[in-house]
């Protein structure tokens, strides 16, 4: 029997009462989806920000305990797994063997279903793409039981649709992915200050190209000559002989940290403009030029080990806003968005800011060649809401886009302008889902799905 939980994205924002089920096979999941007329939409385990993994009038389909490891090559590196296989376990059982992700998001929690569903990124998609590049192929079970095998030779109409396609085509029940070789599990990171956005530009400019990591941390508290100012790490792979002295012997290893866990919900009042402005201000003094081997963990998933963070923002809750920018428009837009938070009375606590390579994998995937920034901003109801639409107008002046795995307030004119390919995914879709089952809260904001 379904389950009634209230569910909402990462930030907490928006919850609704949904019918869920938790499926441990993929028998029991095409039995479902065989015998039952409802709606749905699959979930991993969360971590999207918005409403893409919700479905109020229907079914809720959880696929975490999906997590067998089915074929590993340790040659080449390919795995094929269940869907419900998450970051963090592929991280444990390969990194000691000497593979890690091809790439990653800044949480480990997130399913490889998820992971191609939203096409996720890291901090090398300059040099090395999203998520989606590395998947070899899937086996994606459609609303009418037919299981299909898609893969850039095979079924390519839907393969690019389900990649980006936040799990509006099908739910995926295995995938195949390649892990990169490494021979240690550090980064040797260079930090910069820059004293500005202009700055923060022209070093990634300059540097970025040099280094297989790049990502920045922006100020977007500070006004005037110091709007912008930033710490940029620029980061590559260490190399055995660079490793600390206590593992030396076990280069591919790492102490686990004692993970910190927020217990109840903070009062809203404790992220204000106030309290982020003093943490910006540390954050940027406490950071100096200066070179550092950091291990994996806190290179790349620097939030996991406060568990339950988005819990600091409330019962409010908050949204992430993260918006992709060409190269020719991204430093005037960006100067623009900043400009907009600061005029509205808004203060970001984190801001997250990276440079993208070309290529996009999906016809909904979100990145290609230019600049992403990531805020997070607090929910103030009408207030929020004025300040996206605002903020989604600079995007769109500026041919950018939104990334659907953070997106909770677009509407669908907008996002419609900022996804031109949104007709040809909507013809894949309407093709293999005729009666619109596969649905989610996000689909129906944007009308990405129609209802009929």
């Amino acid at each position: 029997m379904p389950s009634i939980e209230n569910l909402s994205g990462w930030g907490n924002y928006d919850q609704r009462k949904c019918l869920t089920k938790y499926l441990n096979s993929s028998s029991a999941l095409r039995h479902w989806v065989t015998s039952n007329g409802d709606s749905f939409i699959a979930r991993g385990f969360g971590r999207s920000y918005g409403d893409a993994a919700i479905n109020s009038t229907g079914h809720v389909l959880h696929q975490c305990y999906r997590n067998r490891f089915l074929v590993f090559d340790e040659a080449s590196g390919k795995l094929i797994c269940e869907a419900g296989v998450s970051l963090a376990d592929i991280i444990s059982v390969f990194l000691p063997r000497g593979w890690f992700l091809p790439t990653t998001p800044g949480t480990k929690f997130v399913s490889v279903g998820g992971a191609i569903a939203a096409d996720v990124h890291g901090k090398n998609h300059h040099v090395d793409g999203s998520w989606g590049k590395f998947v070899q192929s899937f086996e994606l079970l459609l609303p009418n039981g037919e299981v299909k095998h898609c893969s850039r030779i095979q079924n390519q109409d839907l393969f690019r649709s389900t990649i980006g396609g936040m799990g509006l085509t099908g739910i995926i029940l295995t995938a195949e992915i390649q892990l990169i070789p490494v021979k240690t599990a550090w980064v040797k990171v260079d930090y910069k200050r820059t004293k500005d956005l202009n700055d923060t530009f022209a070093i990634f400019a300059k540097d970025a190209a040099k280094y297989r990591y790049s990502v920045a941390w922006i100020d977007c508290v500070s006004k005037g000559k110091s709007m912008g100012r930033s710490v940029c790490m620029f980061g590559n792979d260490a190399d055995k002989k660079e490793v600390p002295n206590l593992y030396r012997q076990t280069p591919l290893s790492v102490t686990p940290k004692r993970n910190k866990t927020v217990l109840f919900d903070f009062p809203n009042w404790v992220l204000n403009p106030l309290s982020t402005k003093v943490f910006n201000f540390l954050y940027y003094a406490g950071n100096k030029n200066c070179t550092k081997l950091v291990d994996y963990d806190s290179f790349f998933y620097p939030l996991d080990s406060i568990l339950n963070w988005n819990r600091i923002y409330g019962t409010r809750g908050f949204v992430q806003y993260q918006a992709f920018l060409p190269p020719k428009n991204a430093e005037k837009g960006y100067r623009k968005i900043l400009e907009q938070i600061t005029k509205a009375g808004f203060a970001s606590f984190l801001a997250v800011f990276k440079s993208c390579g070309s290529g996009r994998e999906g016809l909904l995937s979100f990145l290609d060649e230019g600049y992403t920034l990531a805020l997070d901003l607090p929910n103030t109801g009408e207030n929020l809401q004025a300040l996206s639409r605002e903020l989604d107008k600079i995007v769109i002046e500026n041919e950018g886009r939104l990334y659907l795995a953070k997106d909770a307030l677009t509407d669908s004119t907008s996002f419609a302008q900022m996804y031109p390919q949104l007709p040809e995914f909507k013809l894949v879709k309407a093709k293999i889902d005729p009666r619109q089952q596969i649905i989610s809260e996000q689909a129906r904001r944007l009308k990405i799905v129609e209802e009929k």
